[in-house]
């Protein structure tokens, strides 16, 4: 069943763009999340994987779980992050698929793409890279990637179904999709739906 959600998509990706550029501009603030190095090691990151990044590209990570606790990323394998924010997914992806391998992170938001397109090149990651686009419309081509991840960016996008049919769309046939997000069991209130407030909250 098709839920229609009658919010203004661009006024919330305004809001998220708002919040996250935040995050990656002054990481050590108070958000009503929790973010960086503490945060990866709860969700479930071995510490020897967070330990072998540098600060920059842990400090701004804003996840809800650890997508690579699905399955294993192999080498070579290409993988696709669907809001890659500050990179550290997409930084964690690299260590798993190695020289042979390829990462994208897809995000939105010019701080975060500019904060991790820096670390990749400071690190000298030259099959990571980073493209600004949207989850409803994202700038890969047809069955790219072996592995999609998304880890609490899914929630924040107002049409689910373009995203999920984008996701599909650039997945090869066989490909994984791994990703953690915040979900509800309960039925929310179309009144609640519509406060483009309550959806970063």
């Amino acid at each position: 069943m098709t839920v229609k959600v009658d919010v203004d998509a661009e006024a919330l990706r305004d809001q998220v763009r708002e919040k996250y550029r935040a995050v990656a501009l002054d990481p050590q603030a108070e958000f009503h999340f929790h973010t960086g190095k503490l945060l990866a090691e709860r969700l479930g990151y071995a510490k020897s994987v967070v330990e072998a990044l540098p600060d920059q590209a842990v400090e701004s990570f804003a996840g809800v779980a650890n997508p690579f606790s699905l399955r294993d990323v192999l080498p070579g394998e290409k993988v696709l992050d669907a809001g890659s924010g500050s990179g550290f997914d997409c930084f964690v992806a690299r260590q798993l698929v190695g020289e042979s391998g390829h990462v994208v992170g897809i995000d939105m938001t010019d701080e975060m793409l500019a904060k991790s397109s820096s670390l990749a090149q400071d690190m000298d990651l030259d099959n990571v890279e980073f493209r600004k686009g949207l989850l409803e419309a994202m700038p890969v081509e047809d069955n790219w990637a072996d592995v999609v991840i998304s880890n609490g960016v899914i929630n924040l996008c107002a049409d689910k179904s373009s995203v999920m049919a984008e996701i599909i769309r650039v997945l090869r046939p066989g490909g994984y999709l791994q990703f953690a997000d915040i979900a509800n069991s309960k039925p929310v209130p179309a009144s609640a739906m519509e406060n483009i407030d309550l959806w970063t909250a």
